[in-house]
């Protein structure tokens, strides 16, 4: 609960805008002795934020960057949906959980935790929240994307990390990391391509030229990935991806 409960302090800026007590429900008595129920405004932006939170989770984090390369990996083996979808996202979001865990702990200790023990005002936590995130994604945004997106904003520059814009930095890291994803991806597609070239060359020299070399290739692939214990070299070179 308490890594959930970072990563909505963290990711969802406006979710702490009212009062440290939110009352979910408002009573207003009428002139006829009638009484009106409505939701605060506190409430609205709650759900609100909720409702933005996967988006968040997955593109102000390392989430894109690992589906993406599991997705690519399934595409270069040839295994069709092998492993599932399930399993890909799974393991993508517990990866993610990985290597955000310093971050988010950081956001529970100088945000979260004295906000719930009522040492800091809501405004404060936000703040606190902010700097780890920002360290983490500027961290990974390439300079290029950064300086992209000031140019389409009308930005000249920055002197400090600290003045770049949450709205600045969530699509120029979104950028970033699709741009890495696919980088390694291409790495990691190159040896699989080099054996179906090879059992395609093989096939068309033996004339089986009606026999798919998908069907042939496909345990070589597997062989070989398992043999170099590949699983634990890619999500092993994820994870240190983002820490380098």
């Amino acid at each position: 609960m308490r890594v959930v409960a970072a990563i909505v302090l963290a990711l969802s800026p406006s979710l702490l805008l009212g009062a440290p007590g939110i009352d979910a429900l408002t009573v207003t008595p009428g002139e006829d002795g009638t009484q009106t129920y409505s939701l605060t405004i506190q409430i609205l932006l709650l759900m609100t934020a909720l409702s933005m939170l996967p988006a968040m989770l997955i593109l102000m984090t390392s989430f894109t960057r690992i589906v993406i390369v599991l997705s690519i990996l399934r595409q270069a083996l040839g295994t069709a949906q092998t492993p599932s979808n399930q399993i890909l996202l799974g393991l993508a979001l517990f990866l993610t959980f990985f290597i955000m865990a310093p971050v988010l702990s950081e956001v529970y200790q100088t945000a979260l935790g004295p906000y719930l023990a009522e040492e800091i005002t809501a405004s404060a936590a936000i703040e606190a929240a902010r700097v780890p995130m920002r360290e983490f994604m500027l961290a990974q945004t390439r300079d290029d994307d950064l300086a992209l997106f000031a140019r389409i904003a009308g930005i000249e520059g920055f002197d400090r990390e600290q003045d770049v814009p949450f709205s600045l930095l969530m699509p120029a890291f979104a950028t970033s990391e699709l741009k890495t994803a696919f980088q390694i991806g291409f790495l990691l597609f190159i040896p699989f391509l080099i054996i179906d070239l090879v059992v395609a060359s093989v096939l068309m020299s033996m004339g089986m030229m009606m026999l798919s070399p998908l069907i042939i290739s496909l345990p070589f692939k597997i062989m070989l990935f398992v043999l170099v214990d590949g699983w634990a070299l890619v999500l092993g070179t994820l994870a240190t991806s983002f820490y380098v």
